[in-house]
Protein backbone atom coordinates (compact mmCIF):
# COMPACT_ATOMS: atom_id res chain seq x y z
CA UNK A 1 0.00 0.00 0.00
CA UNK A 2 1.35 3.67 -0.45
CA UNK A 3 1.33 6.30 2.37
CA UNK A 4 -1.78 7.95 0.43
CA UNK A 5 -4.03 4.90 1.51
CA UNK A 6 -3.87 4.74 5.42
CA UNK A 7 -5.69 6.44 7.50
CA UNK A 8 -3.87 9.67 9.24
CA UNK A 9 -5.04 10.12 12.61
CA UNK A 10 -6.63 13.18 13.20
CA UNK A 11 -8.88 12.69 15.97
CA UNK A 12 -9.12 15.42 18.77
CA UNK A 13 -8.12 14.78 22.22
CA UNK A 14 -11.33 17.22 23.75
CA UNK A 15 -14.19 15.90 23.80
CA UNK A 16 -15.57 19.53 24.73
CA UNK A 17 -13.07 22.16 24.09
CA UNK A 18 -13.78 25.70 26.39
CA UNK A 19 -10.04 27.63 25.53
CA UNK A 20 -7.09 25.96 23.83
CA UNK A 21 -5.86 24.01 26.57
CA UNK A 22 -8.56 22.97 28.86
CA UNK A 23 -11.75 21.50 28.85
CA UNK A 24 -13.15 17.60 28.44
CA UNK A 25 -10.56 15.13 27.72
CA UNK A 26 -11.08 11.44 26.57
CA UNK A 27 -8.16 10.65 28.66
CA UNK A 28 -9.29 12.21 31.92
CA UNK A 29 -13.20 10.78 30.81
CA UNK A 30 -11.45 7.35 30.46
CA UNK A 31 -10.37 7.17 34.10
CA UNK A 32 -13.49 8.61 34.90
CA UNK A 33 -15.48 6.09 33.20
CA UNK A 34 -12.70 3.41 34.45
CA UNK A 35 -13.40 4.45 38.20
CA UNK A 36 -17.26 4.23 37.87
CA UNK A 37 -16.98 0.65 36.14
CA UNK A 38 -15.03 -0.50 39.12
CA UNK A 39 -17.29 1.08 41.30
CA UNK A 40 -20.08 -0.74 39.54
CA UNK A 41 -18.75 -4.22 39.43
CA UNK A 42 -17.66 -4.28 43.21
CA UNK A 43 -20.93 -3.52 44.25
CA UNK A 44 -22.28 -6.12 42.05
CA UNK A 45 -19.70 -8.80 43.97
CA UNK A 46 -20.70 -7.71 47.29
CA UNK A 47 -24.53 -8.14 45.99
CA UNK A 48 -23.97 -11.40 44.67
CA UNK A 49 -22.04 -12.20 47.67
CA UNK A 50 -18.34 -12.75 46.54
CA UNK A 51 -17.81 -10.16 49.30
CA UNK A 52 -19.07 -9.08 52.15
CA UNK A 53 -18.45 -5.05 52.28
CA UNK A 54 -21.14 -2.74 53.21
CA UNK A 55 -21.53 0.95 51.15
CA UNK A 56 -19.40 2.71 52.82
CA UNK A 57 -15.90 0.12 53.01
CA UNK A 58 -16.86 -0.46 49.23
CA UNK A 59 -17.06 4.12 48.57
CA UNK A 60 -13.68 4.05 51.10
CA UNK A 61 -11.83 0.69 49.05
CA UNK A 62 -12.58 2.91 45.47
CA UNK A 63 -11.58 6.01 46.81
CA UNK A 64 -8.43 4.65 48.00
CA UNK A 65 -7.71 2.80 44.66
CA UNK A 66 -8.70 5.83 43.15
CA UNK A 67 -5.37 7.94 44.76
CA UNK A 68 -3.27 4.81 44.28
CA UNK A 69 -3.60 5.06 40.90
CA UNK A 70 -3.42 8.43 40.39
CA UNK A 71 -0.70 8.74 43.00
CA UNK A 72 0.91 5.76 41.61
CA UNK A 73 0.85 6.19 37.81
CA UNK A 74 1.79 10.02 38.12
CA UNK A 75 4.47 9.49 40.28
CA UNK A 76 5.78 5.96 38.36
CA UNK A 77 6.18 7.68 35.66
CA UNK A 78 8.24 10.37 36.74
CA UNK A 79 10.43 8.02 38.49
CA UNK A 80 10.77 5.45 35.86
CA UNK A 81 10.31 6.95 32.53
CA UNK A 82 11.41 10.84 33.13
CA UNK A 83 13.73 10.61 36.15
CA UNK A 84 16.06 12.77 34.78
CA UNK A 85 13.32 15.61 34.06
CA UNK A 86 11.86 15.35 37.97
CA UNK A 87 15.18 15.07 39.40
CA UNK A 88 16.46 18.28 37.89
CA UNK A 89 12.89 20.20 38.12
CA UNK A 90 11.24 18.33 40.50
CA UNK A 91 7.85 20.33 40.23
CA UNK A 92 6.90 18.55 37.10
CA UNK A 93 5.26 15.75 39.34
CA UNK A 94 3.08 18.33 39.54
CA UNK A 95 2.12 19.53 36.03
CA UNK A 96 -0.30 16.96 35.15
CA UNK A 97 -1.90 18.89 32.70
CA UNK A 98 1.08 18.06 30.03
CA UNK A 99 -0.09 14.42 30.74
CA UNK A 100 2.42 11.18 31.80
CA UNK A 101 1.11 8.33 33.27
CA UNK A 102 2.73 4.98 33.89
CA UNK A 103 0.73 1.30 34.30
CA UNK A 104 3.15 -0.10 35.86
CA UNK A 105 3.36 2.99 38.78
CA UNK A 106 -0.47 2.23 38.96
CA UNK A 107 -0.25 -1.12 40.03
CA UNK A 108 2.17 -0.13 42.25
CA UNK A 109 -0.71 3.03 43.82
CA UNK A 110 -3.24 0.00 43.63
CA UNK A 111 -0.91 -2.17 46.42
CA UNK A 112 -0.42 0.62 48.57
CA UNK A 113 -4.25 1.19 48.50
CA UNK A 114 -4.99 -2.75 48.55
CA UNK A 115 -2.37 -3.09 52.24
CA UNK A 116 -4.14 0.27 53.52
CA UNK A 117 -7.95 -0.97 53.27
CA UNK A 118 -7.00 -4.51 54.29
CA UNK A 119 -5.33 -2.68 57.60
CA UNK A 120 -8.21 0.10 58.27
CA UNK A 121 -10.81 -2.38 57.34
CA UNK A 122 -9.05 -5.46 59.15
CA UNK A 123 -9.45 -7.85 55.98
CA UNK A 124 -6.87 -10.39 54.27
CA UNK A 125 -4.71 -8.59 52.61
CA UNK A 126 -4.58 -11.13 49.54
CA UNK A 127 -8.45 -12.05 49.16
CA UNK A 128 -8.86 -8.04 49.01
CA UNK A 129 -6.28 -8.26 46.44
CA UNK A 130 -8.52 -11.05 44.49
CA UNK A 131 -11.40 -8.91 44.44
CA UNK A 132 -9.92 -5.50 43.70
CA UNK A 133 -7.68 -7.33 40.45
CA UNK A 134 -10.82 -7.75 38.21
CA UNK A 135 -11.48 -4.04 39.14
CA UNK A 136 -8.59 -2.67 36.97
CA UNK A 137 -9.01 -3.78 33.58
CA UNK A 138 -11.80 -1.53 32.11
CA UNK A 139 -9.59 1.34 33.27
CA UNK A 140 -6.83 -0.24 31.66
CA UNK A 141 -9.07 -0.83 28.06
CA UNK A 142 -10.18 2.94 28.06
CA UNK A 143 -6.94 4.13 29.12
CA UNK A 144 -5.59 2.16 26.08
CA UNK A 145 -8.80 3.78 23.88
CA UNK A 146 -7.79 7.32 25.13
CA UNK A 147 -4.32 6.69 23.84
CA UNK A 148 -5.15 6.33 20.86
CA UNK A 149 -7.86 9.01 20.38
CA UNK A 150 -4.84 10.83 21.79
CA UNK A 151 -2.71 10.05 19.29
CA UNK A 152 0.16 9.19 21.37
CA UNK A 153 2.27 5.69 22.66
CA UNK A 154 2.17 4.77 18.57
CA UNK A 155 3.37 1.84 17.30
CA UNK A 156 6.76 0.81 15.15
CA UNK A 157 6.49 1.39 11.37
CA UNK A 158 4.45 -1.09 9.32
CA UNK A 159 3.18 -1.77 6.36
CA UNK A 160 0.32 -3.99 7.31
CA UNK A 161 -3.18 -2.96 5.63
CA UNK A 162 -4.40 -1.30 9.02
CA UNK A 163 -1.58 1.29 10.20
CA UNK A 164 -1.97 4.44 10.85
CA UNK A 165 -0.10 7.21 10.46
CA UNK A 166 0.39 9.09 13.26
CA UNK A 167 1.17 13.04 12.12
CA UNK A 168 2.67 13.41 16.22
CA UNK A 169 5.47 10.74 15.10
CA UNK A 170 7.31 13.58 13.20
CA UNK A 171 9.24 14.22 16.50
CA UNK A 172 10.66 11.03 15.58
CA UNK A 173 12.48 12.14 12.20
CA UNK A 174 15.99 12.87 12.15
CA UNK A 175 16.49 13.51 8.42
CA UNK A 176 14.66 15.66 5.84
CA UNK A 177 14.94 12.84 3.78
CA UNK A 178 13.02 10.91 5.80
CA UNK A 179 8.98 10.93 6.06
CA UNK A 180 5.84 10.19 8.68
CA UNK A 181 5.62 6.63 8.07
CA UNK A 182 2.76 4.32 8.96
CA UNK A 183 2.78 2.54 11.98
CA UNK A 184 0.92 -0.46 14.09
CA UNK A 185 -2.31 0.97 16.34
CA UNK A 186 -0.47 -0.61 19.35
CA UNK A 187 -2.44 1.09 21.56
CA UNK A 188 -5.32 -0.58 20.28
CA UNK A 189 -3.35 -4.04 20.72
CA UNK A 190 -2.73 -3.22 24.16
CA UNK A 191 -6.63 -2.06 24.56
CA UNK A 192 -7.56 -5.50 23.25
CA UNK A 193 -4.45 -7.82 25.49
CA UNK A 194 -4.34 -5.14 28.42
CA UNK A 195 -8.08 -4.37 29.09
CA UNK A 196 -10.61 -6.88 26.87
CA UNK A 197 -9.01 -10.14 26.96
CA UNK A 198 -8.14 -9.55 31.05
CA UNK A 199 -11.33 -8.34 32.10
CA UNK A 200 -12.93 -11.33 30.37
CA UNK A 201 -10.91 -13.71 31.84
CA UNK A 202 -10.60 -11.86 35.62
CA UNK A 203 -14.41 -12.26 35.22
CA UNK A 204 -14.82 -15.42 34.23
CA UNK A 205 -12.77 -16.68 37.09
CA UNK A 206 -14.36 -15.14 39.94
CA UNK A 207 -18.07 -15.36 38.41
CA UNK A 208 -17.74 -19.17 37.09
CA UNK A 209 -14.80 -20.82 39.36
CA UNK A 210 -13.90 -21.26 43.08
CA UNK A 211 -10.77 -19.26 42.62
CA UNK A 212 -11.30 -16.64 45.63
CA UNK A 213 -11.23 -20.13 47.76
CA UNK A 214 -7.66 -19.54 46.63
CA UNK A 215 -6.33 -16.22 48.57
CA UNK A 216 -3.68 -14.81 46.54
CA UNK A 217 -4.51 -16.94 43.64
CA UNK A 218 -6.29 -14.45 41.10
CA UNK A 219 -3.97 -11.51 41.68
CA UNK A 220 -0.99 -13.43 41.13
CA UNK A 221 -2.89 -15.35 37.73
CA UNK A 222 -3.62 -11.48 36.87
CA UNK A 223 -0.40 -9.93 37.43
CA UNK A 224 1.22 -13.22 35.54
CA UNK A 225 -1.00 -12.70 32.51
CA UNK A 226 -0.97 -8.88 32.27
CA UNK A 227 3.16 -9.23 32.64
CA UNK A 228 2.65 -11.75 29.37
CA UNK A 229 0.49 -9.57 26.98
CA UNK A 230 2.14 -6.45 28.15
CA UNK A 231 5.52 -7.79 26.80
CA UNK A 232 3.68 -9.36 23.78
CA UNK A 233 1.93 -5.87 23.37
CA UNK A 234 5.34 -3.73 23.48
CA UNK A 235 7.38 -6.06 20.38
CA UNK A 236 4.84 -3.79 17.88
CA UNK A 237 4.81 -0.36 20.37
CA UNK A 238 7.83 2.11 19.65
CA UNK A 239 9.82 2.83 22.83
CA UNK A 240 9.29 6.23 24.41
CA UNK A 241 12.25 5.84 26.54
CA UNK A 242 16.03 4.78 26.25
CA UNK A 243 15.93 1.12 26.70
CA UNK A 244 16.97 -1.14 29.63
CA UNK A 245 19.08 -4.08 28.95
CA UNK A 246 17.74 -4.01 25.10
CA UNK A 247 14.02 -4.23 26.32
CA UNK A 248 11.82 -1.22 26.55
CA UNK A 249 10.71 0.26 29.89
CA UNK A 250 7.74 -1.60 29.54
CA UNK A 251 8.99 -4.74 28.93
CA UNK A 252 11.80 -4.77 31.75
CA UNK A 253 9.34 -3.52 34.06
CA UNK A 254 6.37 -6.18 33.42
CA UNK A 255 9.19 -8.90 34.06
CA UNK A 256 8.77 -7.98 38.05
CA UNK A 257 5.06 -8.58 37.62
CA UNK A 258 5.76 -11.30 36.07
CA UNK A 259 7.72 -12.99 38.81
CA UNK A 260 5.48 -11.32 41.76
CA UNK A 261 2.58 -13.45 39.92
CA UNK A 262 4.10 -16.56 39.20
CA UNK A 263 5.07 -16.25 43.36
CA UNK A 264 1.89 -15.68 44.35
CA UNK A 265 0.08 -18.32 42.37
CA UNK A 266 3.07 -21.28 43.53
CA UNK A 267 2.44 -19.67 47.13
CA UNK A 268 -1.31 -20.27 46.75
CA UNK A 269 -0.74 -23.60 45.57
CA UNK A 270 1.47 -24.67 48.66
CA UNK A 271 -1.31 -23.31 51.16
CA UNK A 272 -4.32 -25.15 49.16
Amino acid sequence: MSKNEYWVHDLDPFLFQFTENFGIRYYGLAYALGFLAGMWLLHLFCKHGKAVLTPEQQSFTITAMMIGVLLGGRLGYSLFYALEETLHRPWVIFQIWKGGMASHGGFIGVLVACWWVAKKLKLSFLQLGDLLCPLVPPGILLGRIANFINGELWGKVTDVSWAVIFPQSASLIRTPLEQIAPRHPSQLYEAGLEGALLLAYSQWRLWKTDVLATPGRLTGEFLAIYAVVRIFGEQFREPDAPLIMDLSRGSFYSIFLLLAGVFLVLRSRKTT
